[in-house]
């Protein structure tokens, strides 16, 4: 059985350490070398006590010469960290980048959005944005993998569809997500201490966030029509899970029998995500730990206008679970190896 050995850089962020727990599942890899910066020289299992009996290697400073000891390897680091690791890749490497590095096309965008030149350029165009479901075996021929933000996770596998279809009206979407805590990562307890994090529910990046560049990028590949839409994030007071609620107009010829029909069609083959009877009221607590998407289409009091929910595990589905799904797919091993 053929293995993998895996680097994984920024492992003691929430992030790093729910993609630990999901490898160390995986028949067909073996982590070869954990990197950290603060915690070089700790075993991972100070950061997460289960991982305790596993056989995992202690946290080192990540060195380009470990490159050529693995095959792939997986970056949760603060954006920008991984464009430098990309300019050492060998030609055995595979990247898989869980931040938002290698999400944009185009280097102009991402110094709009993140305030910084991207210094890699040259790899974008070797890169593709990959929501698993979308892009399927397209990643085959790609060596650099940006994994989708945890809010556009939520938002695109509903919407691409629909776009596709030319089934709604693409200059009047409104969508408001919230997101447990662990998304803004761990530092997010310093940056908010004065928000009454764990009894409180807080709007930040109110119609700028930095995630609206890539949700607008994706929308745009799949219709010819001016693409606007309204999206609003909220910090909510649990650890992790996303509920997207998206208010959407249907073009005229289009019910909600119809749109259900296009979003089960289009889902069919994708296990991880489920398109629930029509009206069916969802809870992160549906998709907590799990790599699914739930996915409710709600009728209103206008025959014109549908409420659609989508349900993530912002750490699993919106982070490690996808990267693993994509790996899984680039090289051909089970679909939902460790992802069960």
């Amino acid at each position: 059985m053929r293995k993998l050995n895996a680097l994984i850089a920024g492992s003691t962020g929430y992030i790093g350490v729910q993609l630990i727990k999901l490898l160390v599942k995986h028949k067909n890899v073996k982590i070869r070398y954990l990197c950290g910066n603060n915690s070089v020289g700790k075993k991972i299992s100070y950061f997460d006590y289960s991982l305790k009996l596993k056989k995992l290697p202690t946290i080192v400073k990540f060195k380009k010469e470990y490159l050529k000891d693995v095959d792939v390897i997986f970056t949760a680091l603060p954006n920008g960290e991984a464009q430098n690791i990309s300019k050492s890749l060998l030609k055995k490497n595979t990247l898989i980048d869980l931040a938002a590095d290698f999400r944009l096309n185009k280097a102009s965008d991402y110094l709009k959005w993140y305030k910084q030149k991207h210094r890699a350029v040259s790899n974008i165009k070797k890169s593709i944005y990959a929501l698993p479901e979308i892009t399927g075996k397209k990643i085959k021929k790609f060596d650099i993998i940006g994994c989708p933000g945890c809010y556009p996770t939520s938002i695109l596998l509903p919407l691409v569809p629909l776009i596709q279809k030319k089934s709604i009206d693409t200059k009047n979407i409104i969508i408001d997500s919230k997101s447990g805590y662990s998304g803004a990562g761990r530092g997010i307890h310093k940056k908010y201490k004065e928000k009454n994090l764990y009894e409180s529910l807080s709007a930040y990046g109110i119609g700028f966030h930095r995630h609206n560049s890539e949700i607008d990028q994706e929308l745009k590949n799949y219709t010819k029509s001016k693409i606007e839409f309204t999206f609003t994030p909220h910090l909510t007071p649990m650890f992790r899970g996303i509920l997207s609620t998206i208010y959407i107009d249907l073009k005229s010829g289009f019910s909600i029998k119809k749109i259900e029909k296009i979003l089960k069609q289009f889902h069919k083959k994708n296990k991880f995500v489920k398109i629930l009877n029509n009206d069916s009221f969802i809870s992160t607590n549906d998709v907590i730990n799990t790599n699914n998407c739930f996915i409710s289409i709600c009728r209103t009091k206008y025959k014109n206008k549908i409420i659609i929910l989508s349900a993530i595990d912002n750490l699993i589905k919106g982070g490690a679970g996808q990267a693993i799904q994509n790996m899984n797919i680039k090289f051909d091993f089970k679909y939902d190896e460790a992802l069960k």
